[in-house]
């Protein structure tokens, strides 16, 4: 069930400690807050260590001198003085305590030391401690306002690294009437943490939506774990995103995985909307808060089927790109469907997709109507953008800098065209979203109201449509179950080219025969055990292909030898592995590895694979292990995925095959925490199967 977090969001009695008149102390920002409920849910106490009076109010000299027990303490002392608070806290009976005093973990081992030896003392009395170094927190349906700033009502809980994001959120959300449930600061995350949040908000009945801003997720993947058996959208905003990691890579899927990629992967995995800024962010929660959320009918490989519903050529085709842009398919629309729209258009109207009225809104209004209509009825359309001037005849008339002037009778139309589309929507409820140049007309308003989200932005609204459609994070929905970690196995203790060979192929990972050998009499014993023609590899190098350290199809016994005898000459390895040449016709190589990332656990990345890997960078990312069915949609959506289907007079690959061999290939890795990366390459794919043909292994 995780935390109980009840004395944090919801006590029977508060204490500011450091409440103070002086304006330039944050002590008295969190007590002018605290004091606009005071007495109505519970009495809010005082306390300044000179005593007298804190912004008129009686102020108690210590916790111990206010006479009784308190439940919940906020902190905004000086550093040197915050442990003794602390403990005077636990002495009066606190429950929970909010640190707002920093000076610990970020200002570097001394504090961290300090920081950890609070939370002990903590733990150990049954309490929670939010921060320290944090701003606050605030829970409008418990009222509790125990934060520098108010925060509007309603069902968003943002849990934030920044004060002054979570201000800009409230302004850009404001026009959407976006509100909140609950705002809490992160800070250090000493004891509760951003995991424990997520999962109390959960199971919070007034949250309706969960938003982050996150610098630090501290055990990435429990948050992703939480996000994902929320119930409820997570948006998450995070910074970093773009930075390489830091550790040397010593593979190429080391060399290709950026924290970025993680993030990202970690996010469509657990059904998570990752967003870059703040503005995309309220786009999304603006939209995840509106009416019907998923679609009907699952789309296609580019996305949602959605219909583009337009007054303006070229807003329909700046509509569509920012559509597909988002992941959302604009696909033609099919004969009867058109059909059946012609009986509401006139002649010139465009009805392939985009739909374009052609100018009859002017004379008839409710034709916008009418064309929602039929698109939502369709069972090809999973979503609408409406987008163009609809709200500019309304406008007009209210002295918005509208359309014509004298445009009342038209204004009239388009408002109840916009009544009949909320009725039309209620009627085949599917994700709609506008796009409109007049967002704050009267009848731009009337479907606000209903709950269809309204932008001034095409992009915005192709974005928001994504999030409601569930195209961005991969599709909540259609998710796999969240990838468990498998119970950790015997630690490796060769990981050697053979050794590896070895682990993977115990975990059900095919290869051809292949001996390790280290002179000639070893060589030449092992072409006796199989067939030519043959592979000869230099092992204990980084890179054998780059290193001329890899022979191909080696006929007889004697190429082998000479092939042997030249690379040795010239490379002097220690070590070399005689193989059976794998049949290269029709196949794709493909690339799979397993990366360990320090926040999220092993990362999995497949791709196409080769000598090309780095250079086409053509890969996917997901959380390991990586389900048969789920590898197969991320090879699906490689740029190159049309060569798994056969171009040009090759046949198709088995693609079924080479998924099955990824989850096996994840399933080992993640079951090996001292691996920092493992990869395969090439994996080898053909018409009648799947095969690893190199494999390498860093231990941590």
């Amino acid at each position: 069930m995780g935390r109980d977090l009840t004395a944090l969001f919801d006590p029977r009695s508060v204490a500011v400690v450091g409440a103070s008149d002086d304006p330039a102390k944050y002590g008295h920002a969190v007590a002018s807050q605290a004091l606009r409920a005071d007495g109505r849910r519970r009495p809010v106490h005082l306390v300044n260590r000179r005593g007298g009076t804190v912004l008129g109010r009686p102020a108690a000299p210590s916790l111990a001198a206010i006479g009784e027990p308190v439940e919940l303490v906020v902190i905004s002392v000086p550093g040197t003085g915050f442990e003794a608070a602390v403990d005077d806290a636990l002495a009066c009976g606190a429950k929970a305590i909010v640190g707002i005093t920093a000076g610990f973990a970020e200002a570097g081992p001394a504090g961290l030391a300090r920081q950890r030896a609070v939370v002990a003392r903590v733990r150990e009395a049954g309490a929670v401690l939010v921060g320290p170094n944090c701003l606050g927190i605030a829970d409008n349906t418990t009222e509790l306002y125990l934060a520098s700033d108010r925060f509007a009502p309603g069902g968003v809980a943002l849990l934030s690294q920044s004060g002054n994001l979570a201000l800009e959120l409230q302004i850009r959300g404001a026009p959407h009437g976006l509100g909140f449930s609950r705002f809490v600061s992160l800070g250090n995350q000493a004891d509760v943490t951003l995991v424990d949040l997520v999962e109390d908000c959960a199971r919070h009945g007034a949250t309706t939506a969960i938003a982050v801003y996150a610098e630090d997720f501290g055990d990435g993947r429990a948050f992703a774990r939480a996000a994902a058996a929320a119930g409820k959208p997570v948006v998450l905003l995070t910074a970093g995103r773009g930075t390489a990691s830091a550790r040397s890579a010593q593979s190429h899927t080391g060399a290709l995985t950026t924290s970025a990629d993680v993030v990202a992967a970690a996010c469509r995995d657990a059904g998570v909307e990752l967003v870059r800024t703040p503005r995309e962010m309220t786009v999304v929660l603006a939209a995840l808060s509106a009416g019907p959320g998923r679609p009907r009918t699952k789309g296609g490989a580019s996305g949602a089927r959605t219909a583009v519903f337009t007054d303006g050529g070229g807003h329909g085709a700046i509509a569509a790109d920012a559509a597909e842009d988002a992941g959302l398919g604009v696909p033609e629309l099919d004969a009867a469907t058109q059909a059946r729209l012609r009986t509401v258009l006139w002649e010139q109207s465009a009805v392939g997709n985009p739909v374009d009225l052609a100018g009859m809104g002017e004379q008839q209004p409710l034709s916008y109507a009418g064309t929602v209509a039929e698109l939502l009825a369709a069972d090809e359309v999973d979503a609408v953008l409406m987008t163009g001037y609809f709200g500019g005849y309304a406008a007009s008339d209210g002295g918005l800098g509208g359309g014509p002037a004298g445009g009342s009778v038209l204004a009239e139309g388009e408002t109840l065209a916009a009544e009949k589309i909320v009725t039309h929507l209620a009627a085949a409820p599917k994700p709609l979203v506008v796009q409109s140049m007049y967002p704050q007309s009267p009848s731009c308003r009337v479907l606000a109201g209903a709950g269809v989200p309204v932008f001034a932005a095409t992009e915005d609204a192709a974005r928001a449509l994504s999030a409601m459609t569930g195209r961005a994070g991969g599709g909540a929905g259609e998710l796999p179950e969240f990838p468990a970690l498998p119970d950790p196995a015997a630690p490796v203790r060769d990981a050697g080219y053979h050794g590896v060979r070895t682990l993977l192929a115990a975990g059900g990972v095919p290869f051809p025969a292949a001996r390790e050998i280290t002179d000639e009499a070893g060589l030449l014993a092992a072409a006796g055990e199989f067939e030519g023609p043959y592979v000869l590899k230099a092992l204990h190098l980084l890179h054998k292909s780059d290193a001329g350290g890899v022979a191909l199809r080696l006929a007889d016994r004697e190429a082998l030898l000479a092939a042997y005898r030249e690379m040795h000459g010239r490379l002097g390895a220690p070590a070399y592995s005689v193989e059976a040449m794998a049949d290269l016709s029709d196949g794709i190589e493909l690339i799979v590895g397993v990366n360990r990332d320090p926040r999220f656990g092993p990362v999995a990345m497949v791709g196409l694979g080769g000598v090309l890997t780095e250079t086409l960078r053509d890969v996917a990312f997901a959380l390991a292990p990586v389900p048969a069915g789920r590898a197969e949609a991320l090879l699906r959506g490689l740029r190159t995925a049309a060569l798994l289907d056969g171009v040009r007079g090759r046949p198709a690959v088995d693609v079924a095959a080479a998924a099955a061999v990824i989850e096996r290939i994840t399933t080992v890795a993640a079951a090996h925490p001292e691996i920092a990366e493992l990869e395969v390459n090439p994996l080898l794919v053909r018409p009648d199967g799947a095969l690893a043909l190199d494999a390498r292994a860093v231990l941590g």
